[in-house]
């Protein structure tokens, strides 16, 4: 494995939204091969964040690099790089899971053969290859959610990001996930990820970044702690108690 290097800067990052800042000049710095658990009150700026980092919206001020490249000027050299998976499944819901992988596949420029290796690989890994020909409409939320996660790993990014993705899930779905999200994080993957579970932020991630009207109010590893400790932790940092 290679010295681990900075992946993501942020430098003085703001966002406003009309007369509303929404983040203010915010600095970070993501390791290669973190898993970061991106935390915070609902308006904390937490999804804003992971949005900006992923080229879907452009920053009032302020600098952030992926990779070296800068965004979102430099997206498109940027977007081979990353995965995104969110609470919205961000797929077809009239084309089947085969289907819907190689559409992606295909916007990724991968050849032929290296698409039909991918997508059995990954169907096979999220637990969908028997549904492979199934309509995405016909798919619980759960199975809907493994299959963004083959959606975003289909190009091997270097970087994931997931918002929320545990909203609407069951148990059993949860647990799927978490196995998913433990996978993920292999071959020196970066993972961010944002989420009101705070039990799980130890058990899953190393780090944890909590945000508080609009600024890092807590940014440290987490994973000597129990989950009991890191809700006392979010309480402290935010000002808010959590039921979750």
């Amino acid at each position: 494995m290679s010295e681990s290097r900075a992946i993501i800067e942020i430098n003085g990052l703001t966002k406003i939204y009309g007369l509303l800042p929404v983040l203010k000049s915010l600095d970070l710095s993501i390791m290669q091969g973190e898993f970061v658990a991106l935390l915070g009150p609902n308006g904390s700026g937490k999804s804003t964040l992971l949005r900006l980092m992923s080229g879907l919206s452009k920053p009032t001020q302020g600098h952030i690099q992926i990779g070296g490249w800068a965004m979102p000027s430099e997206a498109m050299a940027v977007r081979g790089q990353i995965g995104m998976v969110s609470h919205k499944p961000l797929l077809y819901e009239n084309l089947t899971a085969y289907e819907n992988l190689n559409f992606f596949a295909k916007l990724y420029d991968l050849d032929a053969t290296t698409r039909e290796e991918r997508i059995r690989a990954l169907l096979r890994q999220v637990g969908l290859h028997k549904r492979s020909s199934s309509l995405v409409r016909t798919f619980s939320r759960g199975m809907q959610q493994r299959l963004s996660i083959a959606r975003a790993l289909i190009h091997e990014p270097d970087v994931l990001f997931f918002d929320e993705p545990y909203t609407g899930l069951d148990q059993d779905a949860g647990d799927m996930l978490d196995d998913l999200l433990k996978s993920a994080h292999t071959d020196n993957r970066t993972i961010v990820m944002t989420t009101h579970q705070l039990h799980k932020v130890p058990m899953l991630a190393n780090r944890a970044v909590i945000l508080s009207r609009g600024k890092v109010a807590y940014d440290d590893k987490v994973g000597n702690i129990t989950a009991s400790e890191f809700g006392t932790i979010y309480t402290q940092a935010t000002g808010t108690a959590s039921t979750r």
